[in-house]
């Protein structure tokens, strides 16, 4: 099986959270036949519910037949040399059927095979694979006597990224392997760049309660959607503030730190005024900040509205977090592992400015584990998420080359 085939069959699991038992499975067989020894780990809710990252009550975490699966290489005297590990998430968004050119589960390879289109394909499933062929390919060299390397390197496939890092957090925690982790490249769609920095996020939901009327006589009634725009319009404007007075030299986006109304729901009758409103919000969280820093300033700026006006004064909105939090996470650009991969990428013909994204990622657990970690890989974050997903061929074969370069070098660097 060759790295187009592994793609090929791999985008066909609907790994979604929570059904991502059958690739896993499927992952660690291939693991096993390319003569990985492999590793299987599931995460505890229990452990989960004690990190910021998830909610309080494990019973809001869903961990049960979700496995996180790895591979690994040893290379030499194991223990005298470093250890790398190559991590990329199994789980992948679901795809809304409807605004999909196609099955969003059965690969299309267009333009001559140059690229790949399917859910998955960019975030993250063909930057999971170039790290499996990645180290195929520097254990052929090793055994070739191409090269000569004392250390391990690791693959990881891990479930629920989308949800809070549920595999990776648990690597983390408590590490399923019996040897130490020096350094991890995770390859996230980063435009084959090194990403040294990734945001954070904080989710908080908003609850307006306004008083329902009929539409026959709306004036009696209290509408919760003007009250809403007021508080979206504060919000955004916050936003642009934060863009002016928060400042990292590795974020020059049009926006650095995004917030999003993702889901809107008010009123229940279209002859009702509408009564009440709830808003999800997702608001970016800049590296060197906190997500609770961040979240009392969105409070403040809430608190403000509240203030100016007297409904709401009289009845004061509720905004609380839920779902997971993703704290940002970053590295000095001086650590082994960004040394290594910079290298590469140089060797490569391709740009190696380290640079920061505005989205988190499993990164941020293994730093937080004193594992320097770095985002490397192919596709475009533009991508993910979004329908007709797709990916250039070609850069994933560059992916798996430098990665393999990387781990490479980082495996000869001490």
């Amino acid at each position: 099986m060759d790295l187009r085939d592994f793609v090929d069959t791999f985008l066909r699991f609907e790994s979604v959270g929570g059904a991502e038992a059958p690739a896993q499975q499927w992952v660690k067989n291939r693991l096993h036949d390319l003569g990985f020894e492999t590793y299987e780990w599931t995460a505890d809710p229990t452990r989960l519910a004690e990190h910021p990252s998830f909610p309080d009550d494990s019973a809001d975490i869903d961990t049960v037949d979700r496995p996180s699966v790895a591979g690994v290489f040893e290379f030499g005297d194991p223990d005298a040399g470093p250890t790398l590990v190559l991590n990329g998430h199994v789980d992948v968004v679901p795809a809304d059927a409807e605004l999909w050119s196609y099955d969003p589960f059965l690969p299309r390879w267009s333009d001559g095979d140059e690229t790949v289109s399917a859910r998955g394909a960019a975030d993250m499933k063909a930057g999971l694979s170039a790290c499996v062929f990645a180290a195929l390919g520097l254990r052929d060299a090793v055994e070739a006597g191409a090269t000569e390397l004392d250390g391990r390197i690791v693959v990881e496939s891990v479930v629920g990224e989308e949800e809070g890092g549920i595999g990776a957090a648990a690597a983390a925690l408590d590490n399923p392997y019996p040897f130490e982790r020096d350094a991890a490249v995770v390859a996230e769609p980063t435009q084959l760049k090194p990403v040294v920095a990734t945001e954070g996020s904080v989710m908080k939901r908003l609850r307006l309660t306004g008083r329902t009327a009929h539409a026959a006589s709306r004036w009696r009634g209290v509408d919760v959607l003007p009250k809403f725009e007021a508080i979206r319009q504060a919000f955004f404007e916050l936003e642009a503030e934060r863009a002016e007075r928060v400042s990292h030299p590795l974020y020059d986006h049009p926006i650095p730190w995004p917030i999003c109304v993702g889901r809107v729901e008010a009123g229940t009758w279209a002859s009702s005024v509408a009564g009440t409103l709830t808003a999800e919000w997702r608001l970016g969280v800049a590296p060197g900040e906190t997500v609770s820093a961040v979240e009392r300033t969105f409070e403040d700026r809430l608190a403000a509205v509240v203030a100016d006006d007297e409904w709401l004064a009289e009845h004061p909105p509720t905004f609380e977090r839920f779902s997971v939090q993703f704290e940002p996470a970053e590295i000095d650009a001086d650590e082994p592992v960004v040394a290594a991969l910079q290298a590469a990428l140089r060797e490569a013909n391709l740009d190696d400015d380290p640079t920061g994204a505005t989205y988190g990622a499993d990164s941020r657990h293994y730093v937080e584990a004193g594992i320097p970690t770095v985002l490397f890989g192919p596709g475009d974050i533009e991508q993910a998420h979004f329908p007709d997903e797709t990916i250039e061929w070609n850069d994933v074969e560059v992916a798996r080359d430098v990665l393999q370069e990387t781990a490479r070098r980082f495996l000869q660097s001490e």
